[in-house]
């Protein structure tokens, strides 16, 4: 057991889990209560574009991915405000374009591409140190700017027109929390992958969702649970040769039916 925390691999993936477990779910209590899934899932998705551009060119791809994803995510804010169109249909219009333009692009490059396969499904065991800088500079600033903007956020999600009124600068809390939403799904796509991301964003609140009784008791709970999560799936992807992603995923969904089968029986029990 302990020599695994000898392995520089895992040394890097466990710190780099431990980190975007927290970030994702800090995030992902006001994807929840915001309800834009979708939105994480779509941008995740449109990274793939990013990502294609950046085997294209030789240049790293998380940094391209970062760049595309926030373009993206400026462009479907700006459309929410600017047109009638439903936020679901732009965020549908630009996740397939997104995804069609990477799709694209990828056919270009001739031969295997592993850089390409890890960041659709996943794989924090390979992750480089460059990365893993990269991840603590961005999870810092981004949970710097949630923890200290917590409240005004919190009023902008839950009732956009008092925030209005209290005099907080609605319009640019909104994109900086889309910035932040974009680039955390970002960095959480070489964990789980493009197809998986939006996963950790939503399965670890909705747990808590279950189980708190309190808006600081779902914060805490989320964040807990996240770490609980992603810690105990790269465990069991290392000991099982299983796709950490797909491990991780499986395991909080595993946690989200247990405990929503335990909360039903209490419920039930107490009526």
């Amino acid at each position: 057991m302990a020599e695994i925390f000898q392995l520089p691999f895992m040394q890097r993936a466990l710190m780099a889990g431990i980190i975007l477990a927290f970030l994702l779910a800090f995030i992902g209590i006001f994807v929840i209560l915001r309800r834009m899934a979708f939105f994480g899932d779509g941008i995740a998705h449109a990274s793939l574009a990013g990502i294609a551009i950046a085997i294209l060119a030789d240049l790293n791809p998380i940094l391209i991915a970062i760049v595309f994803s926030i373009i993206i995510a400026l462009i479907i804010y700006l459309l929410e405000k600017k047109t009638s169109l439903s936020s679901d249909t732009i965020i549908g219009i630009f996740f397939t374009a997104s995804m069609s333009l990477g799709v694209l692009l990828i056919s270009f490059k001739e031969g295997y591409q592993p850089e390409l396969i890890s960041f659709l499904f996943g794989n924090i065991l390979a992750i480089r140190v460059f990365e893993l800088y990269l991840i603590v500079i961005l999870a810092i600033s981004i949970l710097t700017f949630l923890i200290l903007f917590f409240r005004k956020i919190t009023l902008v999600v839950f009732d956009r027109e008092t925030a209005y009124i209290s005099g907080i600068n609605v319009t640019a809390i909104e994109i900086t929390l889309y910035l932040a939403l974009a680039v955390s799904i970002v960095l959480g796509v070489k964990i789980l992958g493009i197809v998986l991301v939006s996963a950790l964003l939503i399965i670890p609140a909705s747990i808590a969702k279950l189980v708190a009784s309190s808006f600081k008791g779902l914060v805490v709970a989320s964040v807990i649970l996240s770490e609980i999560i992603v810690i105990l799936g790269i465990f069991l992807s290392y000991y099982f040769n299983w796709p950490t992603g797909a491990t991780i995923v499986l395991t909080g969904t595993a946690w989200f039916i247990v405990t929503f089968i335990f909360s039903k029986i209490l419920k039930f029990k107490s009526s």
